[in-house]
């Protein structure tokens, strides 16, 4: 038993001087003032951003492009595009007519990018230092046509004839590029006065292409990309060629845009080839 016991205690102490000798080779972190955890943090990489990371986040951007109301078809097939091959960007649109649009970037409106359907709004915004230096392209075309109900039977064929309608759907001159545009064919046309007498002024083209499609107005004046867009108007006459301004659709930079290097980038997608087959689509010409 004695023998026994001794052995034990032999053991015990081969045991605890085996546990020292390892500890000497392997100095506690204490016993050096640095904590496990001290040296686990040390040991593990930067968590400073990699380039890659970098370039990453640079690219993740929020867009707000003002658009002109005739836009709003091709803009949304066109942000389902741009996402595919730029998911960190973020579309936002609001549409409406031009000049309304452009009242609320000279009031400060936070808009990155501006697309107008005329140059008058671009070229005010442009003289008041509104939009970012060499950013500015016109882009597209658009022709204005007469629309009356697609089951009309007033049998109008020209533009002269729109004064046989009793209501006459027109863009607000004020505010509305196509309105501007239908006051310069009739003024040409000398016939404007007449035209004045039946009128009904829209916000902006979308709701003028609803009150003819409504049967609420018997005939109107849109783009012929607003005709197209719906089954229930149907085109009767193109503005007379000479009788109005080219139709150019501008596009630019906002200067207080806080994400320009993404709203240029936007902008020169919107010049591609795919963008403009996209465009084409609607209704819309390349402006060449």
């Amino acid at each position: 038993m004695k023998k026994m016991k001794m052995l034990l205690v032999l053991l015990l102490f081969a045991t605890i001087f085996a546990f020292v000798g390892c500890d000497k080779k392997n100095p506690s972190k204490e016993a050096n003032g640095i904590t496990e955890v001290t040296e686990t943090l040390t040991e593990q990489p930067s968590q400073t951003v990699t380039p890659e990371q970098s370039v990453k986040e640079d690219k993740s951007a929020e867009i707000l492009v003002a658009a002109a109301a005739s836009l709003q078809n091709a803009m949304e097939e066109l942000e389902q595009l741009y996402k595919v091959t730029n998911p960190n960007v973020t579309l936002t649109f609001t549409f409406g007519s031009s000049g309304t649009l452009q009242q609320q970037i000279e009031q400060g409106a936070p808009v990155d990018v501006f697309m107008s359907a005329a140059l008058k709004q671009m070229t005010a915004l442009e003289e008041g230092g509104f939009i970012l230096d060499d950013t500015k392209k016109e882009l597209l075309e658009n022709k204005v046509v007469l629309i009356v109900p697609k089951e009309s039977d007033l049998g109008l064929s020209s533009f002269e004839d729109i004064v046989k309608a009793p209501i006459i759907a027109l863009g607000d001159p004020a505010s509305v590029p196509v309105g501007q545009y239908s006051e310069e064919i009739f003024t040409t046309l000398g016939i404007l006065d007449k035209v004045k007498e039946k009128v009904t002024y829209g916000k902006d083209v979308t709701e003028v292409l609803t009150w003819v499609a409504t049967g609420n107005a018997y005939a109107g004046v849109v783009y012929a990309t607003d005709a197209k867009s719906s089954d229930n108007v149907m085109v009767v006459a193109e503005a007379p060629v000479g009788s109005t301004s080219k139709v150019i659709y501008p596009i630019a930079v906002v200067k207080d845009s806080k994400a320009q290097e993404a709203a240029k980038a936007f902008v020169q997608y919107l010049s591609s080839k795919d963008a403009i087959e996209v465009f084409e689509k609607y209704g819309f010409e390349e402006n060449k």
